[in-house]
């Protein structure tokens, strides 16, 4: 087999560079399955995911989790429903034998996932092949990723996004990590540390050591660096870390507090808050020469900047018109046009990766709610209600949000929380204690 592609991973919590070689290994057409996402109630697809076949006795373990990766991964999304192996009538034993199809389509499968695993000292090997079990062929060729041991998950993110693309015809978000901020202690002391994961939750690293407290954080597109808030000196500073050394810089170079940073999607600049006196203004940074430009120039409070995935554009949050609302101006500065037009306050807007939506936090009736709406602000949809949910982040394809929600009480803290953009599909993420300000990474190269 001929390596046609190569990519490097990044295996594990530490970020090490892990070369993965992807290559296919049959030519075939693409079926027509697919699942149709609409804003209307949507039938899970029941697909088959056998366990992959071990390629030797010893590859057995591995075959079991990667598969699991798979599994979850999908299952998490709403959009399948696993048929779980003891209604299997049918067996996978040899990736490359023909399909009994008859034995699928008795229990109902629409879509069939074969996969093989095999370890060798240190490499590792997934392949895989997916089925449209009523037209008894496949859907896309199958492929095969070859790596380090320490990849294995990556492997099975990656197999979980070939069949997501697949099956849904939008691109995949599960091969990403989240930046977040892990929280400890008591209420009244909580002690907050800027933090790494798997976009499930697995290979959590904690980066900082928790002498000042950290908000905030935002991955940069390549998933390399971060930029977070951090009260180091007594005040807050905005901070550039690389994730990999966990070497970091204060950047802002003006007198006041600086904060909410976030980078421009070249990854060249950044944009961030800075206060001085009763005004809080948008600021830019040049993250090479440390070269500073002012955008704004209110007497009121501009703040939460996000950028268009063009870089053309900004949105913000501003009281400017004397209430929170949210507002989108040209990236250079200049007129901002205000939004947001609903009953009650709007903040933390974020620009969808696809340019379509902006997602935002909302604070109307008592209630916090994660919305999203159109650049124009029309479309405006609530996704979640509940006592306070904040802090939206989108997925690489812009299909689902993140964002933490906060229980009361002396012993509540915050959790983070996934849902699609239509409003299904609301599901905690697991962390190993409270966790918030979430950053979802762009897909991992």
């Amino acid at each position: 087999m001929v390596n046609t592609s190569r990519r490097t991973l990044l295996a594990g919590a530490a970020g090490a560079a892990a070369a993965v070689a992807l290559r296919p290994f049959a030519a075939v057409a693409q079926a027509p399955l697919r699942i149709e996402i609409t804003d209307g109630v949507i039938e899970p697809m029941p697909i088959a995911i056998p366990v992959f076949v071990p390629d030797t006795p010893e590859s057995a373990e591995l075959a079991r989790s990667v598969t699991q990766v798979v599994v979850q991964d999908l299952v998490n999304t709403g959009l399948f429903r696993e048929i779980p192996a003891s209604a299997h009538i049918g067996r996978i034993t040899n990736l490359d034998a023909p399909v009994q199809f008859s034995d699928w389509r008795a229990i109902n499968a629409q879509a069939l996932l074969t996969g093989a695993a095999r370890e060798s000292g240190g490499s590792v090997a997934v392949r895989f092949r997916l089925w449209d079990v009523a037209a008894q062929a496949p859907v896309g060729e199958g492929l095969q990723f070859d790596g380090p041991r320490d990849a294995w998950r990556r492997m099975g993110h990656k197999v979980a996004d070939a069949v997501y693309s697949r099956l849904t015809g939008e691109g995949g978000y599960f091969d990403s990590r989240v930046a977040y901020v892990a929280e400890s202690g008591p209420k009244s002391a909580r002690r907050k540390q800027l933090a790494v994961m798997d976009q499930d939750g697995a290979n959590p690293r904690v980066l900082t050591d928790g002498s000042n407290i950290v908000l905030a954080p935002r991955f940069s597109a390549s998933g390399q660096q971060i930029l977070y808030t951090s009260y180091q000196g007594g005040q807050p500073n905005v901070v550039l870390m690389d994730v990999a050394s966990g070497s970091s810089r204060i950047l802002n170079a003006i007198n006041g507090m600086a904060f909410a940073p976030r980078f421009a999607p070249d990854g060249r600049r950044a944009i961030y808050s800075a206060s001085q006196g009763s005004a809080t203004n948008l600021f830019t940074i040049d993250l090479g020469s440390g070269a500073i430009s002012q955008l704004t120039r209110s007497a009121t409070i501009d703040t939460a900047p996000s950028y268009s995935p063009d870089g053309s554009q900004i949105v913000f949050e501003s009281d400017r018109g004397g209430t929170q609302q949210l507002y989108v101006m040209s990236a250079g500065g200049g007129d901002a046009r205000r939004i947001s037009f609903g009953e009650g306050r709007y903040a933390t807007p974020v620009w969808s990766p696809r340019g379509d939506l902006v997602a935002f936090t909302k604070m109307v009736g008592g209630r916090f709610h994660i919305g999203v709406m159109r650049l124009d602000g029309s479309g405006e949809k609530l996704l979640t209600a509940s006592y306070l949910d904040e802090g939206p982040t989108w997925a690489p394809n812009g299909r689902v949000i993140m964002f933490y929600r906060e229980s009361p009480g002396e012993t509540g803290g915050p959790q983070l929380h996934s849902v699609d953009v239509t409003g299904r599909n609301l599901r905690q993420i697991p962390t190993q204690g409270f966790a918030s300000d979430p950053s979802w990474s762009g897909l991992l190269s």
